[in-house]
């Protein structure tokens, strides 16, 4: 049985106010595809769970009825509903955690988890959604990733820097791991093991202060984490980034994707 990484709520309270400027954004057309594919309509019901900054509940909120996003970390809530506000949207927004899910969140259509599933009980979770999702909903984990195309030359620079100062973290040592299971594993040992992805590739301009509060965003290597080795860590990755900018940016290349699990 997969082994949840431990949760360690500090080191996400600092990582909150750098997400949104930091992480790659997920495509807009990535959320229209989902939705499209995963039949949402406008009277159905939305869970974000581990919703952090809040990025998937304010896109998926222009297309659902509602909108629940549910987070342990209260500043992930904070800077989450300061989101919603601001792009006009309505989002209910729950202080908890996988542990907390109850058949009283649904009935649910789409169940949105963004680079959060490996922080959680993976199989209980599963176990507490069939539980919440309608017979034709759907668990969709999103993620991006970075093509070796030639636009992304920089990021073994960048990759390098992010290894070295969180060369400590357990966290990061267990997923890199030969004995980590991988998300597409669980996923076929539950309810929802009928597995389709669909990715969207874009080229994008991405400040190089964008790559600082990125790093800052991991809980690997957020202040909470690494302390004041933060300030060396930001400073190390303008000089390494001097020789792949042009005006202050590098070019980057990202893959938004979605794995859509949806019951036989």
């Amino acid at each position: 049985m997969p082994t949840p990484i431990p949760f360690e709520p500090h080191r996400f309270q600092s990582t909150a106010a750098y997400y949104l400027a930091g992480r790659p954004a997920y495509a807009p057309r990535l959320i229209k595809r989902v939705v499209e594919l995963c039949g949402l309509r406008d009277a159905d019901r939305v869970l974000d769970l581990g919703c952090g900054p809040g990025q998937l509940a304010v896109a998926f909120a222009l297309f659902a009825g509602r909108v629940t996003a549910m987070d342990p970390e209260p500043e992930m809530l904070r800077v989450a509903a300061a989101a919603a506000a601001e792009a006009g949207v309505d989002v209910s927004f729950v202080n908890g955690s996988s542990y907390d899910l109850a058949p009283s969140l649904g009935p649910i259509r789409i169940v949105t988890i963004g680079r959060a599933f490996h922080w959680m009980d993976r199989v209980d979770t599963l176990r507490r959604l069939d539980t919440m999702v309608v017979p034709d909903g759907a668990v969709v984990l999103f993620g991006d990733s970075h093509p070796r195309v030639p636009d992304n030359a920089w990021l073994d620079d960048y990759r390098a820097l992010i290894d070295r100062f969180a060369a400590d973290d357990m966290h990061r040592s267990l997923r890199r791991s030969t004995d980590w299971i991988r998300h597409e594993a669980v996923l076929l040992d539950s309810a929802f093991n009928q597995l389709e992805t669909v990715g969207i590739i874009e080229r994008r301009q991405t400040a190089v202060e964008s790559l600082v509060e990125r790093a800052l965003s991991m809980s690997s290597t957020s202040r909470g984490k690494i302390g004041e080795k933060a300030d060396a860590l930001a400073q190390a990755i303008r000089e390494a980034m001097t020789v792949h900018a042009r005006n202050g940016a590098v070019v980057e290349v990202v893959e938004s994707d979605a794995l859509i699990a949806r019951r036989p």
